[in-house]
């Protein structure tokens, strides 16, 4: 009986992975048009496209795409395991807080809640289970920090791009359904996101939220799609929220790319808190960064180039996304922080926990004349024998 099921199993599996790949091989059914507007540096009025060079078309393993999706449904390629469930306990933020005091609490994966000048504003929500279509997608190890009913009303809610992982569509509408917030997001993911009202902007577009605060939606490096066919026709963003005493700065989901544009997003004014995604960098053993995703290396290298006060890591140990082990990308991170010695006395880039409420002091003047430290540095720096045994 317990081969039977064993080989039933293995069939659904081998079943669910030809669907898959039957999706990317010949998928033209499943294709759609998001937006219609002329050409532009990173538009050929079919698709988006990073202008800084193309390189997340590739699988991140550098084989082939359908090796690729097999071996990541089986799960076959050695990485090590992560746990089932992450004990969290979740908190009730304040309904507001006040004046130039923020207060941001992690609530899993790049869902993020910052509190300040009155406004409560929510970062790609998702509390789903999930992140894939129809129930299927990785399984979130990691519970949410805040609980959906514990949300304080939500004013304004940045949405990067399309995928499930950052645009999950049934707690979007439950979103707009309770608060009606301002919802902001980057060309062509407003006709995605059907059964709510959204605001869609190019990079370099700005939204007023009120007097002294804006919305700008910025450039990063990524890509987008729901089910492959309709591949970039959705652009995808970072976003910088002018705010008194600093702005924030919030990547959204992003490669490293050519690295100019965490300057794009400074020019705006100095940033105080900068939200930065660490995690499902690693595909391989060893490897440190894919294009679509920075790792802990090139995630510091955007903190130095925002000139940010303070960072807080997202995109990591909520949903399995990669090989890498769980807690890889924030005792990562705090290795390559402390190489990173060119970075400034007090300004910070650390992974918090997810439900803890953590105060964000004030901005931080520059320190001139530390000497740079380049990506070699930084790797001769890493070469010990405890990261060597990360995962």
């Amino acid at each position: 009986m317990a081969r039977a099921i064993r080989i039933l199993g293995r069939a659904l599996l081998w079943t669910v992975v030809a669907l898959c790949c039957a999706i990317i091989v010949v998928p033209r059914f499943l294709d759609r048009i998001y937006y219609r507007g002329p050409a532009t540096a990173h538009f050929d009025t079919a698709r988006f496209f990073n202008p800084d060079g193309e390189d997340t078309v590739a699988p991140p393993t550098g084989g082939s795409r359908t090796n690729f999706f097999v071996r990541y449904f089986l799960q076959d390629d050695g990485r090590p395991v992560w746990p089932t469930s992450v004990p969290v306990t979740p908190t009730k933020p304040a309904a507001r807080i006040g004046g130039q005091r923020m207060v941001v609490t992690w609530i899993g994966h790049a869902t993020v809640l910052i509190q300040t000048q009155g406004l409560n504003i929510l970062t790609d929500p998702i509390w789903a289970e999930r992140s894939g279509p129809y129930g299927f997608g990785p399984k979130r190890a990691t519970e949410p920090g805040v609980r959906f009913v514990d949300l304080p009303r939500i004013d304004v809610v940045l949405v990067s791009h399309d995928h499930y992982d950052h645009m999950s569509l049934p707690f979007l509408r439950q979103l707009w359904s309770r608060d009606k917030p301002l919802i902001v997001t980057s060309l062509g993911n407003d006709t995605v996101m059907s059964g709510v009202t959204s605001v869609a902007r190019d990079w370099g577009g700005r939204v007023n939220v009120r007097p002294r605060i804006d919305v700008i939606v910025t450039r990063n490096h990524h890509w987008g799609t729901r089910w492959m066919a309709d591949r970039n026709r959705a652009l995808w963003s970072s976003f910088v929220v002018t705010l008194p005493g600093g702005n924030l700065f919030f990547a959204g989901d992003t490669g490293f790319g050519d690295g100019k544009w965490p300057a794009e997003a400074r020019r705006y004014g100095p940033i105080r808190l900068a939200l930065l995604p660490i995690g499902a960098f690693r595909f391989l053993p060893g490897q440190m960064s894919i294009a679509s995703h920075v790792g802990p290396i090139e995630s510091a290298e955007v903190f130095a180039r925002l000139g940010a006060s303070r960072a807080i890591a997202i995109h990591w140990g909520t949903f399995r996304l990669s090989y890498e082990a769980r807690d890889t990308p924030p005792k990562l991170l705090e290795a390559v922080m402390k190489c990173r010695t060119d970075i400034g006395s007090g300004r910070t880039f650390t992974a918090v926990a997810p439900g803890a409420p953590t105060e964000i002091g004030p901005m931080l003047q520059a320190v001139p004349g530390l000497k740079p430290v380049t990506r070699t540095g930084v790797l001769r720096c890493l070469d010990t024998p405890q990261v060597r045994a990360l995962r």
